[in-house]
């Protein structure tokens, strides 16, 4: 038995050892006397010194001479010698070293090896065996070391093409992924056991790729059934003349169709608004449906719910005729809303500064007796149960407002020698109380502005109409006495004050209104209603007057 094995020959003992076990370089050994380091030169410590060698570094070591300890004696080894056995094993290959290092036989320099090449991890190995050996690959990354013959595996057959999985879903990709299987390859030609992987396949990016298509598909979806819907389908629609629950509908003026449908919709009187203008436009006289409030039911058809419209019953609005006076819209109020009687008088007469009028109509003559008088414009406005008296008559105040902005009643009353646009209001009442035709307006209008004028000798700036006295009274009287009208001093008696009366005495329309803007100019100064009722004729001298009052008293009886 050796130092170096348990039994002869050169086999290592040491199963860490890269030679343990090793058959073919064992069978090479047998072949012929050659090293075990493939015919590389290799020195020991005991080996003699010749020559100048003691003294020198040796070359094949890199300038650097390694000290061995001597082997003490050992007298029981079996060939007697006390030495190691291998000292005789490697004698000739230490007279093979300093035959090629040092001087032959025919008296010739032996040539220096070369230093062994950096890049053979076996060349600069400094221990023979025995000793720990230094370790040339110690970390993860580098290439395995070369082994035996017999050792070698075979490479592992590639895995049967699949169908690759995409970096994306497993979780990773790229550049990381490369170098991580080119670290485990060496891993694994290394014979270590190879590490996890560190991707985390959690299946998140394959959610969000599903989320996002599923998410597309049935938007796509969604629109396309309600493109095809309203295309092509069936509007949503009740069935029957609703239920006993009603309710009222403000329908503002201008609304269209789609406009009426959608705020049925929201009440609840129909189930869509498309199902309600299909309604209207195959229903004879269905676009004539009006602004205005209308008591609905709940959950009508809508065919119902137009043909309802329809009928005036249903309309739960305040109609103001041209000429009325405000005493008499405010009685409606008080109806529709269902209030005791006086109670939107009460609130205009506390509120109307509040309701818009316009700034030349407010801090007027103070004997005005209802300062909304004549901006109550005439027309439809809804008034339903539940609403408030204000709230109605801020309509119809933003209405006048709209209305006479429209007119450029400031601009055109100097023209016409008024003082203001106020004083046009006032005219404008007159000539709609006292008038019946759009002709008579315009006649009736010049009367005005001529008795207004201070040239009139002929009434000496006195209007005298009898539509001014019946409203300070409050009535419609078209007989009154000469005595009673010259014994009432009211401002508003235009019998006994000269001018306009404090403001005006009515409602005035769009006719009287265009009419008083543009009166005739024949002269007339003179007008009575021979019928009592609506023939009014009109004259240019007192005179003629007197014969129109003659056929008046005739017609009436006076």
């Amino acid at each position: 038995m050796t130092e170096y094995g348990r039994g002869q020959g050169s086999e290592p003992w040491h199963p860490e050892d890269p030679l343990y076990g090793d058959g073919g370089w064992g069978r090479q050994a047998q072949a012929g006397p050659q090293s075990p380091y493939g015919g590389q030169p290799q020195h020991h410590p005991q080996a003699p010194q010749h020559g100048d060698w003691s003294q020198e570094q040796q070359p094949g070591y890199g300038g650097q001479q390694h000290q061995y300890p001597d082997y003490p004696d050992y007298p029981d080894y079996q060939d007697g010698s006390g030495r190691p056995e291998y000292d005789q094993r490697f004698a000739h290959q230490t007279q093979q070293q300093f035959h090629q290092g040092g001087w032959d036989a025919t008296g010739t320099h032996g040539h220096v090896p070369y230093a062994a090449d950096p890049g053979d991890p076996y060349g600069q190995q400094p221990m023979a065996y025995g000793a720990e050996q230094p370790d040339f690959y110690p970390t993860e990354d580098a290439y395995p070391p070369p082994e035996p013959p017999g050792r070698r595996q075979p490479e592992p057959e590639p895995e049967p093409a699949g169908e690759e999985e995409h970096g994306f879903f497993a979780g990773g990709g790229g550049e990381d992924d490369e170098e991580e299987h080119e670290l485990q390859s060496r891993r694994e030609r290394r014979g270590k056991k190879p590490v996890k992987s560190k991707k985390r396949r959690t299946g998140c990016a394959c959610m969000v790729v599903v989320l996002v298509f599923g998410g597309g598909l049935g938007g796509v979806g969604y629109f396309g059934y309600q493109f095809y819907q309203n295309r092509f389908g069936t509007a949503p629609d009740y069935a029957g003349d609703g239920t006993g629950q009603t309710v009222t509908v403000e329908i503002p003026k201008g609304a269209g169709g789609w406009e009426i449908g959608r705020r049925l919709k929201e009440a609840g009187v129909v189930k869509s608004a498309e199902a309600f203008v299909h309604a209207q436009t195959t229903t004879p006289g269905g676009d004539g449906i009006q602004a205005g409030a209308y008591l609905l039911k709940k959950e009508m058809s809508a065919a119902s719910a137009v043909r309802l419209m329809m009928d005036p019953r249903s309309q739960n609005n305040v109609i103001v005729t041209p000429g009325e006076r405000n005493s008499g819209v405010y009685a409606d109020i008080d109806k529709k809303l269902e209030l005791s009687a006086g109670t939107t008088k009460k609130v205009a007469r506390k509120n109307y500064r509040t309701l818009g009028l316009p700034a030349w109509a407010q801090n007027q003559n103070s004997d005005i007796k209802d300062p909304l008088e004549g901006f109550l414009f005439p027309g439809t406005y809804p008034a339903a149960k539940g609403m408030k008296p204000d709230a109605v008559l801020k309509q119809m105040v933003t209405q006048a407002k709209l209305k006479y902005a429209a007119y450029g009643l400031t601009g055109k009353a100097k023209a016409l020698g008024l003082d203001n646009a106020f004083e046009l209001v006032t005219v404008a009442s007159l000539v709609q109380a006292e008038g019946k035709t759009h002709d008579d307006f315009r006649k009736m209008a010049e009367v005005v502005y001529n008795r207004l004028k201070p040239t009139n000798t002929e009434t000496n700036r006195l209007l005298q109409f009898d539509s001014s006295y019946n409203y300070l009274k409050g009535t419609s009287n078209i007989h009154i006495s000469e005595r009673e009208i010259t014994g009432n001093q009211d401002p508003y008696n235009t019998y006994t004050h000269k001018g306009l009366t404090p403001g005006p005495i009515g409602n005035p329309g769009e006719d009287a209104l265009k009419a008083t803007l543009n009166p005739t100019h024949d002269g007339w100064i003179y007008f009575v209603a021979t019928d009592g009722t609506n023939n009014t004729e009109f004259a240019k001298t007192f005179t003629e007057f007197q014969e129109l009052r003659d056929k008046f008293n005739a017609n009436t009886g006076n």
